[in-house]
């Protein structure tokens, strides 16, 4: 993994020459030739002698060490006790997978591989993982020569070692290289909060009575049953693609999972039965809130262990296991556990409507910069009348997660020209009478308008310039190019909104 390596591989196996395997360094094993001055015999043994076996005279020993990767190829077998044929040795030799860079093919693992043949009779392993190499934010190989080296203690003093650990993992496909960069650990840190914050949230609305159960299926609310259906869609799929050692896939997965779905959703869309203190409603929701959050949490333990572990003793009294790492990787429900539920494509596809409703009215709400508290009333022509009765039944925890005070249906398009977003629930409009200063609002809009007009002339300047196009690297060009797509984007944004105000 991935297969482009094998070449590397079966070149240096198919084609093997005499290997120098004595190397002047302070540190190695250190090789087992005796010279004789007397005599000039060299005698090599497997124990340590003292006189020459010819002539009797003492001898001294070769300065010299094997090469480091001489050493490192006896490693599956000699340190669980070879020659001897120890327990150790039986049961993990061979081990299943390697994992090493791509620069160390030839060095280390197709020395393994003949080293085990030779000694133990058959291959070291089964697959070798091939990663890439860790680069500064510039796609340079880090090095002293360059100072740019990223000391791995400092980096965890500052944000913590899950944090590093989820960095590495993010972005990271089989073979290839990965750049470094400080962003990329602050959004780790951040998402190391956010799932520390949410598990708080969870212990905080847990009833003393609680057991760590899934409540009876009948007295689930549709979203309940949506997220644990996708809770088992995100486990078939980590599992899928940490066999295929996706394993910044698998950790995406899991990320956008916990982020979008399980945190600014399904616990947002909660919070109305949980706040409904001792019914039977709030006793649902945490059950199953502290349900998806103990598996979501076995799933991403591999990749940052120390919050999840700590969240799961936090989590103590529905654990029965005394660490994490004792419990059993999640693996899905049984099959036809979503039809036992009453899961059916149709109730799927009206919940997945419901919360893009509520994403999508959120949206319009921050780009129109209403003040999260501040209640709103929301209008909605509905795309056809069976939702719209589905909606109906839904409207209490529609405002709760809106934050509306009111969600009136319409017929047709309101004459006056609001913010507005095309859902699948239908047509979404927003009123900003007594919201927000409008005026203010757009003379805000224009200013930003301008002041990206202005970097969008300078790039046109740019790009009409003949000695600029012809001189700069490519890169640098297309890089200039891919900032005005991105600018004119953002002023059509901007002027939509405008125009709205």
């Amino acid at each position: 993994e991935p297969d482009r390596f094998s070449k590397t591989y079966t070149n240096w196996m198919e084609n093997v020459h005499d290997w120098c395997i004595s190397r002047q360094l302070w540190w190695g094993h250190r090789i087992p030739a005796f010279y004789c001055d007397a005599c000039g015999e060299m005698t090599v043994s497997k124990t340590d002698i003292t006189v020459c076996p010819k002539c009797g005279a003492p001898v001294r020993q070769e300065n010299d060490v094997l090469d480091t990767w001489f050493s490192s190829a006896l490693w599956p077998f000699s340190t669980m006790g070879w020659p001897e044929k120890t327990a150790d040795l039986a049961r993990y030799y061979p081990t299943s997978v390697l994992v090493t860079g791509y620069d160390i093919i030839f060095f280390w693992v197709a020395r393994m591989i003949f080293s085990g043949m030779e000694h133990m009779g058959r291959e070291p392993f089964s697959t070798v993982f091939i990663h890439g190499l860790v680069r500064d934010a510039q796609g340079r190989k880090m090095s002293k020569s360059l100072g740019n080296g990223i000391d791995p203690l400092e980096i965890i003093d500052k944000y913590g070692a899950d944090a590093l650990r989820f960095a590495l993992a993010t972005g990271n496909s089989p073979g290839n290289d990965m750049r470094f960069s400080d962003e990329k650990i602050e959004a780790a840190r951040n998402f190391a909060n956010k799932l520390w914050n949410a598990s708080r949230f969870v212990l905080m609305n847990l009833p003393e009575e609680a057991d760590g159960l899934l409540p009876a299926t009948e007295s689930m609310a549709m979203e309940d049953k949506w997220i644990l259906s996708r809770l088992d869609a995100v486990t078939a799929s980590v599992r899928q693609n940490l066999d295929r050692f996706e394993l910044g896939v698998a950790l995406t997965t899991v990320y956008d999972f916990l982020w979008d779905e399980y945190c600014d959703w399904y616990i947002e869309l909660c919070k109305s039965r949980l706040f409904e203190k001792g019914s039977e409603g709030a006793k649902t929701a945490s059950a199953v809130l502290v349900y998806v959050l103990r598996e979501t949490l076995k799933l991403l333990h591999p990749y940052m262990p120390f919050v999840t572990e700590e969240i799961w003793h936090q989590l103590g009294y529905c654990s029965e296991e005394a660490s994490i790492m004792r419990a059993p990787y999640p693996t899905g429900y049984t099959t036809g556990q979503q039809t036992a539920w009453g899961l059916s494509e149709e109730v799927l596809a009206y919940v997945e409507t419901k919360r893009e409703l509520i994403t999508g009215t959120r949206s319009l709400r921050a780009e129109a910069n209403v003040p999260p508290a501040l209640a709103v009333n929301v209008l909605l022509h509905p795309a056809n009348s069976s939702l719209e009765a589905k909606l109906s039944r839904d409207i209490d925890s529609l405002k709760a997660a809106i934050r509306a005070e009111a969600i009136t249906f319409i017929t047709e398009a309101p004459a006056k020209a609001m913010p507005s977003k095309l859902l699948t629930a239908g047509m979404v409009y927003l009123p900003l009478e007594g919201l927000i200063d409008t005026k203010a609002e757009a003379e805000k809009l224009e200013k930003e308008i301008v002041k990206l007009q202005g970097f969008l002339k300078g790039i046109n300047a740019k790009l009409s310039n003949e000695a600029f196009v012809s001189k700069a690297p490519e890169a640098i060009i297309q890089n200039q190019r891919d900032r005005k797509v991105e600018l004119e984007a953002q002023i059509a944004a901007l002027e939509a909104r405008k125009s709205a105000l």
